[in-house]
């Protein structure tokens, strides 16, 4: 309308200086004579109508000009915009590796509840709490004093059951040799003989005394059975402890290695096995296959095992199976109780197809992409999503190599409408490794 408004200014403007030009310009004062009849020649008369038709002819002329440019001006015809620019990226096709991914708990390799195993009172706390010790390292002593007095006794016992032995031994030899000489009666050897017996059997009782003796004062220190973290003490210098149970004094945890316990769904193991099954792989070989653990803050999987362990049965509860990975940890980063992420390499899989995960939309039939098809009209292709590679989802169906995928301006491309794709480089869309 704007438009139009100017065209009509305008040609009002032109139309106004031709009116101008002919009908305000006055006739020159020697034209006119001043008589006393105030009359005028035929021939000015003559002129001044021929001015007077001229001036009608130049306002139709104009009058059919300013017409046309207004019907020109006028004309609104309706011209539709361009079709929107969206970016397109063929799919990204490269080898990928398969995982089983789950989730789960780490578990040490060892816990230990240290208790006291003899009765007195603690005399001593050899550690600090929560510290690395190594095996073999003394953490409580219990009242030695008295363990000690009792192994000197069985010892002293054993002694004397070594000398009656001797004794024993060299009286039998003697009526031994008398019999033969036929000196002494049969009854006397056979009395020397269980005299002896008696001898040997006492000290074997000895001996087992000064061995639980030994093992008794022991007890009095101890010891960690293996390399491993200490927990807090749970009794105080000067407890009576062991009195009529085994009193609990602390914990040990052994945290290298360490385990990752996990459920696998009955399907993935279907699955797995049928993989296995093709591939050639038996349950040993299985169980060497790699486990890659990451912890929530981690990116990625940093933390590198093997399986150890699969259960023979399914859980018919939860409908999965126990499986356990058993991981190194030097550094003790990872303790008992995290929950992990785990997954485990099973397949290699070429020229999978891959799309930006940004690319992906979701509605209640599931996940989608937007496809620009040879008319340049875009569709909705329901896919199957499988693993995150990177930036990269990978597109296990409802996908082809050929097809443009829009990876920008998913606002503006609407299914079933032409757009102007813009198509970006594979090496681009790809991510860096």
């Amino acid at each position: 309308m704007a438009f139009a408004f100017h065209c009509k200014w305008i040609v009002c403007y032109f139309y106004g200086m031709a009116e101008g030009h002919f009908f305000n310009s006055k006739p020159s004062p020697e034209r006119i004579h001043w008589g006393t009849d105030m009359t005028r020649s035929p021939a000015r008369s003559r002129s001044h109508h021929a001015s007077q038709r001229a001036a009608a002819a130049c306002r139709a002329v104009f009058a059919v000009a300013a017409f046309g440019v207004l019907s020109a001006c006028e004309q609104n015809t309706f011209v539709p915009p361009p079709p929107p620019k969206v970016e397109v990226s063929l799919p990204v096709q490269r080898p990928i590796t398969r995982y089983l991914e789950a989730t789960g708990n780490t578990a040490p390799i060892k816990n230990v509840d240290l208790v006291a195993r003899v009765q007195g009172f603690l005399q001593s706390i050899n550690y600090k709490d929560g510290t690395f010790v190594k095996e073999g390292t003394t953490l409580f002593t219990i009242e030695p004093e008295t363990y000690k007095l009792k192994l000197e006794q069985a010892l002293a016992a054993q002694v004397g059951a070594q000398a009656t032995l001797k004794q024993a031994e060299t009286d039998y030899k003697r009526q031994l040799d008398l019999v033969q000489r036929q000196a002494v009666s049969q009854a006397m050897l056979d009395n020397s003989t269980a005299t002896r017996d008696n001898a040997q059997a006492s000290l074997q009782q000895a001996q087992v005394n000064t061995r639980i003796a030994e093992v008794n004062y022991g007890y009095t220190n101890v010891a960690a059975p293996f390399d491993g973290i200490v927990s807090a003490h749970l009794v105080s210098v000067g407890e009576l402890v062991g009195v009529s149970s085994p009193t609990q004094l602390a914990t040990i945890v052994q945290l290298d290695p360490i385990y990752v316990n996990f459920n696998v769904h009955e399907q993935d193991v279907l699955r797995i096995r049928e993989e296995a099954r093709r591939r050639g792989i038996s349950v040993d070989e299985l169980r060497q296959l790699p486990v890659e653990v990451g912890l929530q803050t981690d990116n990625g999987y940093p933390h590198k095992g093997k399986l150890d362990y699969i259960s023979p049965t399914i859980n018919q509860s939860t409908g999965t199976l126990a499986v356990r990975g058993i991981l190194s940890n030097p550094d003790r980063v990872l303790l008992p109780g995290f929950f992990v992420r785990v997954r485990v390499p099973f397949d290699k899989q070429q020229d999978a197809l891959l799309v930006p995960d940004v690319a992906l939309g979701s509605d209640q039939a599931g996940r989608y992409v937007l496809v620009v098809n040879g008319d340049n009209v875009v569709e909705q292709r329901k896919v199957q999503t499988g693993p995150l590679e990177g930036e990269l989802r990978v597109i296990e169906t409802g996908l082809k190599p050929d097809d443009r995928v829009v990876t920008a301006g998913l606002l503006r491309a609407i299914p079933g409408q032409k757009v102007d794709p813009q198509l970006k480089s594979e090496a681009a869309a790809a991510p860096s490794k």
